[in-house]
């Protein structure tokens, strides 16, 4: 093997070993959120969601953790792997109300679609030689106008309207899905070797964690909403 191959193999290696870090940790972030969840709503739901000044805290706790984790490459990587699964732990606290309000069959039909919706996007993502970036700020953008639509319908109580944006929502996070993989993996390419590998791929896990349970939020109004239909 020449010296141009064993490179090449090299930085397959390292690259193979990132994204599997990355997934990894997102994982494990999800299998946290899923446990408190269950915790939280069999055991503590009364005492966490009878205080509203706990829910804003909390809300606040995870914004402050989304941007040092998304704006602090050198932290040391124990200190990045606590916070994000501190954050995933918080997230599914608040996830629980999502046991009492929707049917277990929706709850199990919304992630098994939202785990197969992230898989192909991911792999996609991955895979592509079409450059996302592009499409991915388009969503970003969207994003931006759905969240302050959303905003103007928490007055409007429109049931139709959050039907119609649940729809928007899996199409907007499925596109950042794969444009987020994509990211990674140029991010990983490009500056692997010049910061921190776990933290870079942490952030990856943060992000890609963000689109799945996002995808599984939005699919989970869909099914509720057909569930109540029937």
């Amino acid at each position: 093997m020449n010296n141009f191959d064993q490179q090449s193999s090299l930085n397959t290696q390292g690259l193979n070993q990132f994204l599997s870090k990355m997934y990894a940790y997102m994982a494990g972030a999800i299998a946290i959120s899923a446990i408190m969840a269950y915790v939280t709503a069999r055991f503590l739901a009364s005492t966490i969601f009878s205080s509203p000044l706990t829910m804003i805290v909390l809300g606040i706790i995870l914004i402050a953790m989304v941007f040092s984790l998304s704006f602090n490459p050198n932290r040391a990587p124990a200190m990045s792997i606590a916070m994000l699964f501190i954050y995933a732990a918080i997230e599914g606290i608040l996830f629980s109300s999502i046991l009492t309000v929707y049917a277990s069959k929706d709850i199990t039909m919304a992630f098994v679609s939202a785990a197969v919706v992230f898989v192909v996007l991911s792999v996609f993502g991955l895979n592509t030689k079409k450059d996302l970036s592009r499409i991915g700020r388009q969503a970003m953008a969207a994003l931006f106008a759905l969240f302050i639509v959303s905003i103007i319908n928490l007055f409007l109580k429109s049931a139709a309207i959050e039907y119609v944006f649940s729809y928007i929502g899996v199409v907007i996070f499925t596109i950042l899905t794969a444009w987020d993989t994509q990211r990674m993996k140029q991010l990983y390419v490009e500056y692997g070797n010049q910061i921190g590998v776990t933290n870079l791929a942490i952030n990856g896990a943060l992000q890609l964690y963000l689109d799945f349970i996002n995808i599984f939020i939005y699919l989970l109004e869909i099914f509720g909403n057909n569930s109540d239909n029937n």
